[in-house]
């Protein structure tokens, strides 16, 4: 491990002069590649570092004791070696994580899709509360949100809405959310009282740049129509509209949420290639999980992963067993307790997975 460690903090060093040599300023992609990698390295480098501090003050304070202080000074050293102690073994730790195999993904931004899914009004209500939940999260971490596309139902809620989110690492902190969200609550329009239970669908794709999906323009069949409203009346004159289907896999992505036909392309493309990077990371999932089964993998999206119980103020994630009595603070954007309890549990299961020779 430490072998490793030391690889990692030569390399950094190594990445150091690369980043401050001009031929490699003036070359854009390579300079922004090797940033990237930089700031990879960074923490891990910065834990190691002080790693090898607190070593050092061991030894050192291990050698104070053999000599012949007086009892104040030995006191004073005996407490010191028993933090310095405590600190190496949580550096122990946070080490260990810093090294499991990164996710490829996790810096990347993503593609949200919601779906109002079984409960008709009230699901589509629910997949609404869902999207405003996600927005006021992403808000909260200084990240962008774009509507890409949205089916409003006339209650206000979302038969379909699909967004981008864009920032520092959104796919490491949301990608444990795909899967199907319960909720139990009394609907406005239930007279009896009644405590209904609806579903919405959550999808969260990592963004895919060209260079990681080559879809070639024969492998997509391009329709264009005229954009329709409700009731179907057209919202322009122009036919702007765009329809793409990729025919290795059938995917098919349809935007006209603007009246440039360039842009609605654009967007659509987004989708159809987040789309089948996501159907090509499935297919690996399941390989993967058909040999060891993670509570919190991003593999099943038919799985139930949460209930939200309204009449309870009750949020439980179903993977790890989580309940939390802040319905309402979660709702309103505030999941750091639900995401961060997620990533430490992944995180102690590749770790047990490692130590089991995995």
């Amino acid at each position: 491990m430490y072998d490793q460690l030391q690889s990692i903090e030569d390399r950094y060093e190594e990445l150091a002069e690369l980043l401050s040599d001009p031929d490699v300023v003036s070359d854009t992609k390579r300079f922004m590649e090797l940033s990237k990698e930089e700031a990879n390295t960074r923490e891990t480098v910065a834990v190691y570092r002080r790693y090898k501090e607190v070593v050092q003050g061991i030894a050192d304070a291990e050698e104070m004791l053999g000599e012949n202080l007086d009892p104040e000074m030995a006191e004073l050293a005996k407490e010191e070696l028993n933090d310095l102690k405590k600190e190496k073994e949580a550096l122990e730790e946070q080490i260990k994580i810093l090294l499991l195999p990164k996710d490829p993904n996790d810096d990347k931004n993503i593609i949200m899709e919601i779906r109002g899914a079984a409960g008709g009004d009230e699901a589509a209500l629910f997949a609404g509360d869902l999207f405003n939940m996600y927005q006021k999260y992403a808000e909260s971490q200084g990240w962008k949100t774009e509507v890409m596309d949205a089916n409003v139902t006339g209650i206000g809620g979302y038969k379909e809405v699909i967004m981008m989110i864009t920032g520092d690492n959104v796919y490491s902190k949301l990608k444990y959310e795909s899967g199907a969200h319960r909720v139990q609550r009394v609907p406005s329009t239930e007279s009896q009282g009644r405590i209904h239970t609806s579903t919405a669908t959550v999808v969260v794709m990592p963004e895919a740049e060209e260079v990681e999906i080559d879809i070639e323009d024969k492998d997509i069949r391009t329709d264009i129509y005229h954009a329709s409203g409700a009731g179907g009346q057209h919202v322009n004159k122009t036919a702007s509209a765009v329809r793409l289907t990729h025919l290795p896999t059938g995917i098919v992505v349809a935007m006209q949420d603007e009246r440039s036909q360039l842009k609605n392309r654009e967007k659509a493309m987004k989708i159809l290639r987040a789309r089948v990077y996501d159907q090509i990371q499935q297919e690996a999932q399941s390989a993967y999980d058909s040999e060891r089964k993670s509570a919190v993998g991003t593999g099943d999206r038919s799985e139930r992963i949460r209930t939200f119980n309204f009449p309870q103020n009750r949020v439980t994630d179903h993977r790890i067993g989580l309940t939390i009595q802040k319905l309402d603070q979660i709702l309103a954007g505030k999941m750091d307790e639900i995401i961060d309890a997620l990533i430490i549990y992944d995180q102690t299961e590749k770790l047990a997975e490692m130590q089991n020779g995995y």
